[in-house]
């Protein structure tokens, strides 16, 4: 199968599977804010950049299971949400219609965006970049956001030889992929980089990265307190981080 196919059939599998639990506890799909918000350490400092949302047009950028399109949503924005996986985009609408939110949901391919030219005014995507040909992906991102549109993307990186050994060799929960992905490093945001100059990256759990095996809070809250102050003072440790958040502007 092409690299598209297996994405869409891995990703529709896991929301096979998915499903089956909504139907036996339909609960399961409401959800607070702050249960997304606080899910991994990135994530609510990467939405606050987003900044003020009431009234924008906002695309929810590989949606996955719809959770952002509901806290956008919450927030005022105007959302738009796309997957390559059809199974996901119900499970989505499934999420919003519980959730009691409005958003328009559609299956697309983030490489060949059925977008008008300059149609968002922000653009959010978790863990989705790093499955993309960017330059083709960023060139449609440049194409449909607005002068001065910003895009915050969350992402698995891999620029940590001991982390990497540890993905490839021990076990630990949610470790299935695609066959094609991989976390993103510094060369492969160079053609994302020539298109957006003004990119920057902020790393997220250099210590921290241990939630992965354990989410006791007595381990976690330590070593979460010290990644605050290293990574603020200390140049270049982002690159030895778990996740990366990718902030670009279109100018």
């Amino acid at each position: 199968m092409s690299r598209l196919a297996d994405e869409q059939a891995f990703h529709d599998a896991q929301a096979i599977a998915r499903a089956e639990t909504f139907v036996e506890d339909p609960a399961r799909l409401r959800f607070t804010d702050d249960d997304y918000l606080d899910h991994e350490t990135w994530i609510r400092p990467a939405f606050a950049q987003l900044g003020e949302l009431n009234g924008r047009d906002v695309l929810d950028y590989g949606c996955g299971h719809g959770m952002a399109s509901v806290v956008l949503a919450r927030r005022g924005a105007k959302v738009t949400a796309f997957d390559l996986s059809p199974g996901y985009i119900d499970e989505a609408i499934r999420r919003a219609e519980a959730n009691q939110i409005s958003a328009k949901f559609l299956a697309a391919d983030a490489e060949h965006l059925p977008f008008a030219d300059a149609s968002f005014d922000a653009v959010w995507g978790n863990a989705i970049l790093h499955h993309l040909q960017l330059k083709q992906a960023g060139l449609e991102l440049h194409r449909v956001l607005r002068p001065g549109g910003m895009a915050v993307f969350c992402e698995p990186w891999g620029e940590n030889p001991f982390l990497n050994f540890a993905r490839r060799s021990l076990p630990y929960p949610n470790k299935q992929h695609t066959p094609d992905e991989k976390p993103l490093r510094r060369s492969h945001l160079a053609p994302l980089r020539e298109i957006f100059p003004n990119l920057t990256i902020r790393g997220y759990q250099l210590f921290g990265m241990v939630r992965r095996v354990t989410r006791r809070r007595f381990v976690v809250a330590p070593l979460d307190f010290v990644d605050r102050g290293l990574l603020k003072i200390v140049p270049g440790l982002e690159f030895w981080c778990r996740y990366v958040v990718v902030t670009i502007r279109r100018e």
